[in-house]
């Protein structure tokens, strides 16, 4: 018999409503359909009224907060029952159905794991190259919080948590994970919306976050950096990183 675990998702949001709602109906699709128990847990820094609508109407449950995606995540992670946490962006698209590879990788000893980077909509040989070149990136160095990453309720509370900042908030706590034990990669389930890249360039964004996740590498503190990845985006606390 199949493993399920029930799982606590958890999403920040800030003004991403437009984007949350399908992706609410789907995961509640999914647990309908394959009889799952999830804990859907929206964490939104924009307090908006609308996004609590779009939370009410789908089930999940709402949770105000400052606008700080390390912030959001902790915020969600306190709130959380189950011993899976699974942490999406609000733009996130869902390929087929990730909640048995998810329950299976944990049930087999993986203290947490993340998803292969993909793009979601009709590819390029642009995007089809980025694909590759950062999913090769993510499995020697840290997989962002745009592909999915899950993890093991006690392994995250022992590892520190995300950490309480607007950038690189994972980074710290996947390199804690990689040391306590195995930290799997999952080939597909989760898709990336590709519109910032499609906006800014799909080599000129790319180039842009690989300076700023240099910078961190080299001690550049992550408030510091967000300000920089902020000049190119609404909000620094739930825009995508490669």
């Amino acid at each position: 018999m199949p493993d399920k675990t029930p799982i606590s998702v958890i999403i920040p949001c800030w003004r991403d409503e437009a984007l949350l709602g399908p992706l609410l109906s789907r995961l509640h699709q999914l647990a309908t359909r394959s009889r799952q128990v999830l804990q859907i847990i929206v964490v939104d820094a924009a307090r908006s009224p609308s996004c609590n609508r779009i939370c009410q109407q789908h089930g999940a449950q709402w949770l105000p907060a400052t606008p700080c995606r390390g912030e959001q995540l902790r915020r969600g992670a306190e709130h959380a029952r189950h011993s899976i946490l699974w942490f999406l962006h609000a733009d996130a698209q869902l390929l087929g159905n990730p909640l048995p590879d998810i329950q299976t990788a944990v049930a087999s000893g993986a203290v947490g794991g993340a998803f292969a980077f993909r793009f979601a909509g009709p590819s390029c040989w642009q995007s089809r190259l980025l694909e590759r070149l950062i999913d090769w990136r993510s499995r020697f160095g840290v997989p962002y919080g745009d592909q999915g990453v899950f993890v093991e309720t006690s392994a995250y509370l022992a590892c520190g948590q995300h950490r309480p900042w607007p950038l690189f908030e994972e980074v710290e706590l996947i390199k804690q994970l990689r040391r306590l034990g195995r930290f799997v990669r999952i080939g597909q389930g989760v898709q990336v919306d590709p519109r910032r890249w499609q906006r800014d360039g799909w080599w000129r964004r790319s180039l842009h976050n690989r300076l700023l996740a240099l910078a961190y590498a080299v001690g550049v503190p992550a408030s510091r950096l967000a300000r920089l990845y902020g000049q190119r985006n609404t909000s620094a606390c739930t825009s995508n990183k490669p």
